[in-house]
């Protein structure tokens, strides 16, 4: 893989290159967010990129932001200090697919690595999903990875779209966070279910709440299902 790493602590990016190296990936390195941007935007094609949250210049979440409104479809994986779910929160809202708080094992950042780019070859995580998913006027192209409700496209991430898929493969059916968590995440085991209320929260704030609507229902003591109107 050809990884983009924007990291300010030096010790840390330089750890990082020589670890992803002796794997045998292509590392660029970034200490700071402007130059951290123009490789992502400029640098590439990068298969994946790996992004901390705070940098001088620019934060993760503008540089994230801006590869996103830029059309760079990348898939970010953000590193941070902080921890919580309103982090994870904004760093899923502003376009990246995965989150990992430091320290962390380098074998754990390896295996996250591989399964963003497994996911992006294979469509988002879905597939075995095949042509248009659709709930009212909410629509989901799979193999393009696209979401639109209406005539407004809505960008989503790549596990945004993944969670998405498997709630309206069958709108109106209740579907438990462990089965969307065993079939969006490559390494479910050990991960705790409720990561899924996280990117379900993130979805309503993009599908629903700009439109008025309320496609995602909590089925309580289960997990979701999607209305069949499309909410």
């Amino acid at each position: 893989m050809r990884i983009l790493v924007v990291e300010d602590e030096v010790s840390l990016a330089d750890s990082l290159r020589r670890g992803l190296s002796a794997d045998g990936h292509w590392v660029d390195l970034a200490h700071d967010g402007h130059r951290g941007l123009d490789l992502a935007l400029t640098g590439g094609p990068y298969d994946v990129v790996l992004l901390d949250l705070m940098l001088p210049g620019l934060s993760g979440y503008e540089i994230c932001t801006r590869m996103r409104s830029h059309g760079v479809v990348t898939p970010v994986l953000m590193l941070t200090a902080k921890d919580g779910e309103y982090d994870e929160a904004e760093g899923l809202d502003s376009g990246a697919d995965d989150y990992l708080t430091k320290p962390f094992s380098f074998v754990v950042l390896a295996a996250r690595l591989r399964a963003l780019t497994r996911r992006a070859a294979a469509g988002a995580g879905a597939g075995a999903r095949t042509g248009v998913l659709q709930a009212g006027d909410l629509v989901l192209d799979v193999q393009g990875r696209r979401c639109r409700r209406g005539t407004h496209e809505i960008e989503l991430t790549a596990r945004e779209l993944g969670v998405l898929g498997c709630l309206m493969e069958q709108p109106g059916r209740a579907v438990a966070k462990q089965d969307i968590l065993d079939e969006v995440w490559d390494t479910p085991h050990g991960i705790d279910p409720n990561i899924v209320e996280v990117y379900v929260s993130s979805l309503r704030r993009k599908i629903d709440a700009p439109f008025g609507r309320r496609a995602i229902l909590t089925v309580h003591g289960t997990g979701y299902r999607m209305a069949p109107d499309g909410g």
